[in-house]
C-alpha cells in the first residue's frame, strides 16, 4: 500500500517550511508565482490526494474555456512563455497576450510564464519552473541574448519569438518570428516632414539592442538617404536609457528639428533629460516614438507614436505557433503585422 503523502513529506523534499507548502496548496496570498508553481508541482508528482486528478501545474492551472456549442476544448498541453522582465500594463505585449490565451484555451492549450534571470541567461539554464516534457511550444517576448535563444532553439520545442535579438551580422534563428511594421510608420514620418521643410532629423535608441530597434533605424537611415537628405552622426544617439543619453545632448552643437526614437519608453527619457536642459518640446526639438504605449498619451506633451495592433499579433502568434506544432518540418516564417502612426502634440505639422 503506497504511503499517504502529507504537506510535511513536500516540504522535506523542498527543504521548505511546511507553513509555505500549505500556502500554495490553499491557494494563499503571499507567495511568488515561482514559488507556489514549484511547490505544486513537487505535490502533483508526488501524489499528494488534493491533485491526484492531474498529471501537471498545466493542467491544474488551466481555466476551462467553454467552445461556441458549450463544450470545453480537450486539454493539450502547455505553451510555454519565456522572458526576462516583468510585463507591465505599459508594455504592447500586455493587450497581446491577453488576447493570446484566450485564443489557446479555446484550442486546449494554457500559457505559462517562465521568467528568464541573469543566472540563467549567464548560464544558459532553463527557468526552475519550465519543464521540457509538460511544453508542447515556447513563445519568447524581450528575449534579445542571441547565445540563450540559439540554445532554446535546440530543445526540440517549436519556438517563435516575438521581436527577437538583433540579425545585424546576418545570423537567422532556426524558429518562426513574429515582428510589428518598423518601417511604414516612420518613413511616413519623415516624408511628411521633408515636405514640410524639415529636413534636419536624428534617431535615438540602441539599435543594436534588437530585431525591431534595427529595423527602426533602418527604416529612418533608408528614408533619409533614399530621398538625398544627409544623415548626421551627431544626431544619432545609440543609447536606451537616459542616463547615457546626456553627455551626447550636451555636446551637440545644435538641435535637429526632430528625433525619431525606437520607442516610446526612449523618447519619454529623451524628453526628460532635454527638459532639464532647459528645451522645450515641440518648440526646440521634436520627439517621436514607437508602440503607443499608455505612457505616450500621459506624458506632456502627447507623444506622436506609431501604433502596433495588439490583437492581430495575438491571432497571428496562435496560427504560427499551433502550425507549427502540427506541422514541425514547416520552413521558418517571419510575419509582420500591420502598424500605424499617431500624430500628437509632441511632433506634428
Amino acid at each position: 500500500m503506497n504511503k499517504k503523502v502529507r504537506i510535511q513529506d513536500i516540504a522535506d523534499a523542498l527543504g521548505i517550511s511546511r507553513n509555505t507548502v500549505s500556502k500554495a496548496i490553499n491557494n494563499s496570498e503571499g507567495l511568488a508565482d515561482e514559488t507556489r508553481e514549484k511547490i505544486l508541482q513537487k505535490a502533483i508528482e508526488m501524489g499528494y490526494k488534493q491533485f491526484s486528478y492531474v498529471r501537471n501545474i498545466a493542467e491544474l492551472a488551466m481555466p476551462q474555456a467553454a467552445n461556441e456549442d458549450g463544450s470545453y476544448a480537450e486539454f493539450k498541453g502547455e505553451i510555454a512563455l519565456f522572458t526576462t522582465i516583468f510585463i507591465n500594463p505599459s508594455h504592447f505585449a500586455t493587450l497581446l497576450l491577453d488576447r493570446f490565451q484566450r485564443e489557446l484555451l479555446q484550442l486546449g492549450y494554457t500559457l505559462n510564464t517562465h521568467r528568464v534571470d541573469i543566472d540563467n541567461l549567464k548560464n544558459k539554464t532553463l527557468p526552475i519552473t519550465f519543464s521540457k516534457e509538460r511544453a508542447r511550444a515556447i513563445i519568447c517576448f524581450e528575449m534579445f541574448d542571441w547565445e540563450y535563444d540559439e540554445m532554446l532553439c535546440t530543445l526540440g520545442l517549436p519556438t517563435l519569438f516575438v521581436d527577437g535579438p538583433c540579425r545585424i551580422f546576418g545570423k537567422t534563428l532556426p524558429s518562426d518570428q513574429l515582428l510589428m511594421d518598423n518601417t511604414a510608420g516612420i518613413s511616413k514620418l519623415i516624408m511628411d516632414m521633408l515636405q514640410a521643410g524639415k529636413n534636419r532629423i536624428g534617431f535615438i535608441g540602441n539599435y543594436e539592442h534588437c530585431e525591431s530597434f534595427f529595423e527602426r533605424y533602418l527604416a529612418f537611415h533608408g528614408t533619409m538617404t533614399l530621398n538625398n537628405e544627409p544623415v548626421n552622426k551627431e544626431w544619432i544617439i545609440k543609447e536606451n536609457h537616459k542616463e547615457m543619453m546626456i553627455e551626447p545632448f550636451r555636446n551637440m552643437k545644435e538641435l535637429p528639428d526632430l528625433f525619431i526614437c525606437a520607442n516610446d519608453f526612449v523618447a519619454i527619457d529623451a524628453m526628460q533629460v532635454l527638459r532639464n536642459m532647459g528645451k522645450s518640446i515641440p518648440q526646440d526639438v521634436m520627439i517621436a516614438g514607437f508602440d503607443d504605449s499608455v505612457d505616450s498619451r500621459l506624458v506632456e506633451p502627447q507623444l506622436t507614436t506609431v501604433h502596433i495592433h495588439s490583437q492581430i499579433m495575438a491571432y497571428s502568434a496562435t496560427q504560427l505557433l499551433i502550425s507549427r506544432i502540427e506541422e514541425p518540418t514547416l520552413d521558418y516564417r517571419t510575419v509582420y503585422t500591420e502598424t500605424e502612426l499617431i500624430y500628437r502634440k509632441s511632433a506634428s505639422l
